[in-house]
C-alpha cells in the first residue's frame, strides 16, 4: 500500500442546492481518479458553527481558493487527511472560516478522502472508519415541519420518525409510508386549508404543536400496526429559533426556562418520544443537563446548535453531562478530520452520534458513508425528495454490500 498520493488537480464550481441557492462542488484528482463532493447549507444554524461562505458568497470562497489555497494543496499527499484539513484552516486564518467558508472547506476535505478511497479501491465508509465499519444506522426522517424550514407551521421545527425494521431498506420505506399517512390525515383534517412541504419535504400546515403531536401519534400508531414494526418518535425543537428575551415564544404563548425544561421532559414522559434535539437555547448547557438527568434512561437528548460538531464545545457538554446524544454535520466544523475528532470524543464519553443532512441539500451521499464510518445510531435525512433519497438509497446499497461479504 502506498504512503504517498500526490494531488494532481482540484476544480471548484458553483452548483445549486435543494432550496435553489448557490453552493460549491469540488472535483479532486489523483492521477485519473476523481473524488467529488458538494456541500449543503443549513437554515437553522448555530452561532458557533463555521460560516458557510465568506461575506462575498460562493464566488468569494472560490476566489480565495484560487488565490491563496490552490497552490498549497496541489501536490499535497492526499493520505494525510489531518494535514490537508489543517492547511485549509491555517490558510483561512479565522476562527469561523470567514475567508474560505465552511462549505468549501467541507467539500475539499471530503473530496480528498473520497479520491484517496477510490484510488485505493475501497468504499469511503471503510476509508474513514476502518475495516470494522460495518454497522448501519437507522433512518430518522422529518415528517411534520415548522420553524425556519417552512413559511407557516409549528413553532417546533421538526417532528421525526424512525422505523426499527429488520433492514435499512424496510425502515426507510416505512418512514416514507408514515410520511404519506400524515399527509392523508392533514388533508382530511384541514379541508380547504393549505398543506405543503417544507425545505426537508416534511408536511407543513398552519397547525399548533399540540395538533402536530396528535397527528404524529395517530400516523405512527396506524403505520406501526400495519407493518408490525416499532416506530420511534423524535422532535427537533431548534429552540434557538424561537428564544427571545429570555423566554421561548410559542404560537400559544411564551414559556419560561423552567417551563421549557418541563415541556421537553413531557415529550419523553407523556408522549413516548425517544429522540429529543435542541430543547434549550444553545448557551444553556445546564438546562440540557437537567433534561438529560430526568430522561436519559428512556430517551436520547441530542445537542446540535449546542455543540455545532465542535470538540471544544462538546468537552463542556461532557463535563456538565448535558446530553447523551450529539448531531454531526461536517460543514459546522469545516473538515472531516475535526468531525472525526468530535465523534471519537463523544464515543469515549458514551454519547451516541447521529449524522445529519442540512435543510439546503445536494445529491451528494457522503453523509451515508460517514454514518457507517462513525457507527451512528441514526442518520437524519428526511423521508422523501431526491436530495434526501440520495443518502437513503446509498445506505441501501451499502447494506447489500456489507451483507454480501
Amino acid at each position: 500500500m502506498t504512503d504517498e498520493l500526490p494531488i494532481d488537480d482540484i476544480r471548484v464550481r458553483k452548483i445549486i442546492d435543494s432550496r435553489g441557492n448557490f453552493t460549491v462542488e469540488v472535483d479532486l484528482f489523483i492521477e485519473d481518479v476523481m473524488g467529488r463532493c458538494s456541500a449543503p447549507s443549513g437554515a437553522s444554524t448555530g452561532d458557533t458553527e463555521m460560516k458557510a461562505f465568506p461575506k462575498s458568497g460562493p464566488d468569494g470562497a472560490i476566489k480565495f481558493f484560487e488565490d491563496k489555497l490552490r497552490s498549497k494543496l496541489i501536490g499535497y499527499n492526499a493520505l494525510d487527511q489531518i494535514g490537508f484539513d489543517r492547511t485549509i484552516m491555517e490558510t483561512d486564518g479565522t476562527e469561523y472560516m470567514e475567508n474560505v467558508g465552511g462549505n468549501l472547506s467541507t467539500a475539499l476535505s471530503v473530496a480528498n478522502a473520497r479520491a484517496a478511497a477510490s484510488y485505493l479501491g475501497i468504499p469511503l465508509y471503510s476509508y474513514v472508519g476502518g475495516a470494522f465499519a460495518r454497522s448501519l444506522p437507522r433512518p430518522m426522517g422529518n415528517v411534520i415541519g415548522g420553524g425556519k424550514h417552512s413559511r407557516e407551521g409549528t413553532t417546533i421545527q421538526e417532528f421525526l420518525v424512525s422505523a426499527q425494521a429488520d433492514t435499512f431498506l424496510q425502515s426507510a420505506y416505512i418512514n416514507a409510508m408514515t410520511h404519506r399517512r400524515i399527509g392523508e390525515i392533514l388533508s382530511e383534517k384541514l379541508k380547504g386549508t393549505s398543506v405543503g412541504l417544507g425545505d426537508e419535504k416534511a408536511w407543513t400546515a398552519n397547525i399548533s404543536d399540540e395538533e402536530a403531536l396528535e397527528i404524529l401519534h395517530q400516523a405512527v400508531s396506524e403505520t406501526s400496526s400495519r407493518y408490525h414494526v416499532r416506530i420511534l418518535k423524535g422532535v427537533d425543537f431548534a429552540a434557538n429559533s424561537f428564544y427571545e428575551g429570555g423566554k421561548y415564544m410559542y404560537k400559544n404563548g411564551p414559556k419560561t426556562r423552567d417551563q421549557q425544561i418541563d415541556y421537553a421532559i413531557s415529550f419523553s414522559r407523556d408522549h413516548d418520544f425517544y429522540f429529543i434535539e435542541d430543547p434549550m437555547v444553545d448557551t444553556d448547557f445546564d438546562g440540557f443537563a437537567e433534561i438529560t438527568k430526568k430522561i436519559s434512561q428512556k430517551s436520547l437528548v441530542v445537542g446540535d446548535d449546542l455543540y455545532t460538531t465542535n470538540p471544544e464545545r462538546l468537552k463542556i457538554g461532557i463535563e456538565k453531562k448535558s446530553t447523551n446524544g450529539i448531531l454531526i454535520k461536517v460543514n459546522q466544523i469545516g473538515s472531516l478530520s475535526r468531525t472525526a475528532e468530535t465523534v471519537r470524543l463523544a464515543t469515549a464519553a458514551g454519547i451516541r452520534n447521529t449524522v445529519s443532512h442540512r435543510s439546503g441539500e445536494t445529491t451528494d451521499d457522503f453523509a451515508a458513508h460517514l454514518s457507517v464510518a462513525f457507527g451512528s445510531t441514526f442518520i437524519k435525512t428526511g423521508t422523501i425528495g431526491g436530495e434526501r433519497l440520495a443518502k437513503l438509497n446509498e445506505l441501501i446499497r451499502i447494506e447489500e454490500e456489507i451483507n454480501s461479504n
